[in-house]
């Protein structure tokens, strides 16, 4: 898998951190658009987006709440749009795929199996938090399973492979590969399978040098060639998960979705910052940074002309 271009992916907002952990985390669509299109002029090739309530910033799954900021970013950048299908962990499946059975995005994200979803330890870390849902969802999460069954699975993709939408594959553990190969073995997936490679979340597979290697040689031998490599790393893995995986010939995530630092201890300013500190890692390995155009070639996606916004 050597190769010269990497993709960058922005996630510039996602479900899981709150507006009181960070000041700089987008709420408004407004805000989102701004994130998503400095992050493209920083050198993200793909952003991934959630929606918000912008009056409180909880996770908003439906399709109307993306529209202002589709319609901005794509007016204003040729970026690649990756829609989450993930949405909220509390949320059913049918409530998750409807922006992107509506908004017909050039890639949607599809989580590739079942997990516990661990998100209280963040509770340890703030004093205080602006809204009552915030500390709640984090509580909840102690006993929270994220369904993704097969069932959940097949209704995603045989509603989202209508659209033309190609997928960012989820995989928070090595079960999750295996849970994809059964799908590809069954013709419901084509390659080049983008497959995105999570690591340090809580109920997943940790950040260890030695989890990265697991996941790819186990990638490697289920899916050959029929495969594009992505990783991230969740909190202060993510630079340290940035650099392993561009020198294994991975592409790359990050984005305040995923971590809102960008170093010990220091808030990341904005989601385009941390697109320019995994630039800086890439470039230092002596590698180029794909445009959103060689992201469409290498991910043989169907065009920006044909997506529903």
């Amino acid at each position: 898998m050597t190769k010269s271009k990497v993709i960058i992916t922005c996630a510039v907002t996602g479900s899981i951190h709150t507006p009181s952990m960070s000041p700089h985390l987008p709420v408004t669509a407004q805000e989102i658009a701004e994130a998503a299109l400095d992050a493209a002029e920083a050198g993200a090739a793909i952003v991934h987006l959630h929606a918000r309530n912008p009056e409180d910033g909880r996770p908003d799954q439906t399709p109307e709440a993306f529209a202002p900021f589709l319609r901005q970013i794509k007016q204003s950048s040729d970026v690649v749009v990756n829609l989450t299908t993930g949405g909220s962990p509390f949320m059913a499946v049918e409530e998750r795929v409807a922006p992107a059975a509506h908004w017909r995005p050039e890639v949607a994200s599809l989580n590739m199996g079942s997990m516990n979803f661990g998100l209280f330890p963040m509770l340890k870390r703030y004093a205080s938090f602006n809204h009552a849902w915030e500390p709640e969802m984090l509580e909840n999460s102690r006993d929270l399973v994220f369904r993704n069954s097969f069932k959940d699975i097949e209704f995603a993709l045989r509603t989202l492979n209508e659209t033309g939408a190609r997928y960012e594959f989820e995989c928070y553990d090595t079960s999750h590969l295996y849970n994809l190969h059964y799908f590809y073995s069954e013709g419901l997936v084509k390659p080049p399978l983008f497959i995105q490679t999570v690591f340090g979340l809580l109920g997943g597979i940790g950040p260890h040098p030695e989890d990265v290697l697991h996941m790819k040689r186990t990638a490697d031998r289920l899916f050959g060639r029929d495969y594009v490599w992505s990783v991230l790393g969740a909190g202060r893995s993510q630079m340290p998960i940035v650099a392993q995986g561009a020198a294994m010939g991975g592409n790359v995530r990050v984005g305040l979705e995923d971590s809102l630092w960008i170093g010990p201890g220091e808030l990341a300013p904005s989601n385009a910052a941390q697109v320019k500190r995994a630039r800086q890692i890439l470039e230092g390995l002596g590698l180029e940074v794909a445009t959103p155009a060689e992201a469409r070639a290498m991910l043989a996606l169907k065009g920006s002309d044909n997506v529903g916004f």
